[in-house]
């Protein structure tokens, strides 16, 4: 109930925004204080050898980071080039550096790291600093050409070389810094190109998201998803905005005879279907790398991105100079 009331406080400056925008003030002083020891050499920034894309937002709470991740690591593959990904691997149960396989416990890496091993089929390895995590995947995998870290615009020990920000519909929110709205740092700040929805007022280029036509069981089956408008279903989701994917359901012409909403990241060991136990399941891809080990009949209906097509132009001319420089040498 508390994040519920936060998510609504931000959308305005209303008495809960104005009670704890004092904090935000403490918030930005704290940030700016660490950028400016990074900026002045107290804290190192450290190169990863290879150019390194960094994909990630300035809002809490997540912003569908991830799909894009996946959408650049395609595009580079079909350029030719053999990226890697590395990720803190947010939500996972261990520690230390490890990589992420097809096989892996999603407790271990993380489900969104894991999710991207799968579908894309590139070297990602995850670490509490990403610098740990981009020595080991090149150690493990010298032909590596190209880095894209999930998220990391705030962890600055990580010298990159792009740096892509994703909005989603909620803009920028209030424009007031944590905990009194959504933003981790402020608005405006410098980054190489932004992604965000038709109608957010922020300058950038267009992105687009729906769910895709069909749907996938563990074992690979798939379904087109509107044979799936007929069958009693229910719907789960445990990421950042459970309502988002059970909204684009219900603009699909899929009606779910129930709705759950887990917290962000869970593990649905817990859950039980209750009184629907005989009724379809349907997830998100993100959620199914999880679910499957409980329930591999679930239907995990995937993202599907449409990027403006001067997105992909501006980030192959940005990227090119570092692939041709000592940089990016390992690229002959």
């Amino acid at each position: 109930m508390a994040a519920a009331a936060l998510q609504r406080a931000w959308r305005g400056r209303g008495p809960l925004a104005c009670l704890l925008w004092p904090l935000s003030l403490l918030f930005g002083m704290l940030a700016a204080l660490r950028r400016a020891a990074y900026r002045r050499g107290w804290r190192r920034t450290e190169d990863a050898g290879i150019p390194v894309i960094v994909i990630g937002n300035v809002l809490t709470g997540g912003a569908g980071k991830t799909p894009v991740v996946m959408a650049v690591v395609e595009h580079l593959r079909a350029a030719g080039l053999r990226p890697g990904v590395i990720s803190r691997g947010y939500g996972r149960h261990s520690r230390g550096t490890r990589e992420v396989h097809a096989d892996s416990p999603p407790g271990e890496v993380g489900d969104e790291p894991l999710l991207i091993a799968r579908r894309c089929g590139v070297p990602v390895f995850v670490a509490e600093r990403r610098m740990a995590a981009a020595r080991a995947l090149r150690a493990a995998h010298p032909a590596t050409q190209v880095l894209v870290c999930d998220d990391g615009l705030q962890h600055l020990g990580l010298a990159r070389d792009v740096e892509v920000c994703v909005f989603d519909e909620r803009g920028t929110g209030n424009g007031w810094l944590l905990p009194a709205g959504p933003l981790r740092e402020r608005w405006p700040r410098p980054v190489d190109l932004v992604l965000r929805p038709a109608g957010v007022p922020i300058e950038g280029f267009g992105l687009q998201r729906r769910l895709a036509d069909e749907a996938v069981r563990a074992d690979g089956t798939r379904r087109p998803l509107e044979a799936l408008r007929e069958t009693p279903c229910i719907a789960l989701a445990g990421i950042a905005k459970p309502e988002a994917f059970f909204a684009m359901l219900r603009e699909r012409g899929l009606a779910p005879v129930r709705t759950v909403a887990l917290p962000d990241h869970d593990d649905f060991a817990g859950w039980q279907p209750g009184a629907h136990a005989g009724h379809s399941l349907l997830c998100t891809e993100k959620d199914a790398v999880k679910l499957w080990r409980h329930r591999p009949d679930a239907w995990a209906v995937p993202l599907a991105l449409a990027i403006e097509p001067a997105f992909w132009s501006r980030l192959d001319s940005l990227l090119a100079p570092k692939l041709s420089s000592p940089h990016g040498s390992q690229t002959a």
